[in-house]
């Protein structure tokens, strides 16, 4: 009678983990599947300076970066939040204006980035 208890309750333990396993969702980040925001925050490498000080130029390099990027504004803003662009110095108040000093006529203006709305 023991050992058929003991093989029930494992039955019912290996449904309920094959229940977990069959719920469980392999869902993507803001940027993808496999890509975090803080590995595509160093793309935005060339934007360094213009995520730091409004009145610094814009590169060429930075402006294809962000319209590449940007085109999924939610992996945008994590990138912009991210800790690897928080740790390079970024200040999201000035990196959100960043799309509109590029000219990116397609941008997501007024979409809310944490605290930030993009200009």
């Amino acid at each position: 009678m023991a050992a058929l208890l003991k093989s029930l309750c494992f039955l019912i333990f290996l449904v309920i983990i094959g229940i977990a396993r069959f719920n469980r969702v392999d869902g993507a980040g803001e940027c993808g599947k496999s890509i975090t925001p803080d590995r595509e925050a160093f793309k935005l490498a060339p934007c360094a300076s213009a995520a730091q000080d409004e009145n610094a130029a814009v590169s060429a390099q930075c402006c294809a970066q962000v319209k590449k990027i940007g085109q999924n504004p939610a992996c945008l803003c994590a990138v912009m939040l991210s800790n690897t662009a928080k740790s390079s110095g970024v200040n999201p108040e000035i990196a959100v204006t960043i799309p509109k000093r590029c000219n990116i006529a397609d941008r997501p203006v007024g979409y809310k980035c944490g605290a930030y709305t993009l200009p």
